[in-house]
């Protein structure tokens, strides 16, 4: 077998091809999540999420895993942060753990919780990082899930005063301000498919989660912007072609109902104003007058999160007449099977950047692979390399042709806790030696690095 190439002719072959057209101002970052990599559930007054409870029913994640210790982050903050130094990153996208700092999701906060951001925002500052701060991603606190979650219309006022929680305290040192992330998964997923709290199938309860998240997005930025000077906010949004797995009529109607679900139904309303034409009719017995206003409230980038394509089909027996499907056999693959195609992620940022008309951040990219240290207690991550070359490639095209990408950052630092697949997947730059809390660098990190530093020599120059 021919072997392939050393990592450093990687390197000096892919990053200056990024480098050439990308400004002084281009952020580079890593992304996490609070549930995904913090751990320390029990720890210091936290209250349960829904994903406490989901990751303890049987058969809900791989190999029974849950979230409770994870990266340990809560105690090791200090030793990932040096790890972004080391890579040389700008910027630090991570969420705010609701249930850690609103343990009950409302009402008397949790001094222990906020001390915690506290002491991430300052290290980072103090190590030149920029805080990127997510105010939601995926863990409602389990008590606001008992009282309606996000079918219940008052989440909208406790999901406000939350970030004004966040921005009291953190918004002196913190401009950066995402809402959501990826709103559509946590919609779909768990109100439709079921493979995320809270796991029901329901059609009613989806549009008034859609839409009750849209009306939270727009009060949150609200008290953002009159409670952060200088906040610049935005929302991070799953963007990926939607494509029919088969060329069939009812395949392509499933695609486009899909797109509409997944790439539509919350940018269209926060910043066009109208949710997509398909399911203006579900969301109606959901809004009141004023609510599209209230949702389209003026925001100042665009966050986009993009893997790979995504493929449906016809299902007349499911509730929105669609179900997911893999991508074709025959096209190229992840090691963990999505679809490798830079090109639609080329076009993904162009088509954002027409519709929208806003600064583009990407804000999650990255290769998935269930991987191990070799011989020599190395993880030659080949495969992630060659995946985060061809879309940082992508994303030049996108620029060259007239997408205002300002960012773009890997998921994720860490490998994690991916979810439904627990640890088996592994995304990170970062090995975790999960029973022992060993941090091992990959061979992607050291090329990352790479291509941070020739795009500060090119500024240089």
């Amino acid at each position: 077998m021919v072997s392939p190439p050393p990592v450093e002719k990687l390197q000096a072959a892919e990053a200056p091809l990024v480098a050439k057209v990308l400004g002084p101002d281009f952020v580079w970052g890593v992304s996490t999540s609070a549930y995904q990599i913090e751990g320390a559930v029990q720890a210091d007054g936290r209250g349960a999420s829904v994903w406490d409870g989901f990751c303890r029913v049987a058969g809900r994640i791989a190999n029974g895993d849950t979230g409770d210790e994870a990266c340990d982050h809560y105690h090791r903050y200090a030793e990932d942060i040096a790890l972004m130094q080391q890579i040389g990153v700008s910027a630090y996208r991570f969420s705010i753990a609701w249930p850690r700092v609103l343990p009950l999701g409302r009402g008397a906060a949790n001094e222990a919780g906020l001390a915690f951001y506290d002491r991430l925002v300052d290290r980072l500052l103090a190590a030149d990082i920029e805080p990127w701060i997510c105010l939601y991603h995926w863990d409602l606190p389990q008590a606001l899930q008992e009282a309606g979650g996000w079918v219940n219309r008052d989440v909208v006022s406790w999901f406000a005063d939350y970030a004004r929680l966040v921005a009291d305290r953190l918004g002196d040192r913190v401009k950066r301000f995402a809402t959501f992330n990826e709103p559509s998964v946590f919609t779909l997923f768990g109100y439709s498919f079921g493979w995320h709290p809270p796991a029901i199938d329901d059609r009613r309860s989806l549009y008034a989660a859609v839409h009750h998240v849209n009306l939270a997005h727009g009060a949150a930025v609200d008290v953002l912007r009159a409670r952060v000077a200088k906040a610049s906010i935005g929302a991070i949004h799953n963007v990926q072609p939607s494509r029919p797995v088969r060329p069939t009529a009812p395949d392509r109607a499933a695609a486009a109902m899909l797109d509409d679900f997944w790439n539509r139904a919350f940018p269209d309303p926060q910043i066009l104003g109208d949710y997509p034409t398909s399911i203006q009719r579900g969301i109606e017995p959901h809004r009141q007058a004023g609510d599209m206003e209230r949702i389209r409230r003026p925001v100042d980038w665009l966050g986009i999160n993009h893997y790979s394509p995504i493929y449906a089909k016809a299902d007349p027996a499911a509730p929105l007449g669609f179900a997911w499907a893999d991508a074709p056999p025959d096209v190229p693959r992840s090691p963990i099977g999505w679809q490798v195609d830079p090109a639609a992620f080329r076009d993904t940022l162009l088509d954002a950047q027409e519709r929208y008309g806003l600064p583009i951040y990407v804000l999650e990219n990255g290769a998935g692979a269930v991987e191990k240290p070799d011989a020599a207690g190395e993880i030659d991550d080949r495969e992630r390399i060659d995946y985060l070359a061809q879309y940082t490639g992508a994303l030049r095209d996108a620029v060259v042709l007239g997408a205002d990408v300002r960012g773009y950052f890997v998921w994720s630092l860490l490998d994690n806790f991916e979810w439904g697949a627990g640890y088996a997947n592994r995304f990170g730059l970062v090995y975790v030696d999960y029973p022992t809390q060993r941090r091992i660098p990959k061979a992607s990190a050291r090329w990352y690095a790479a291509l941070i530093r020739s795009e500060a020599m090119k500024v240089a120059s």
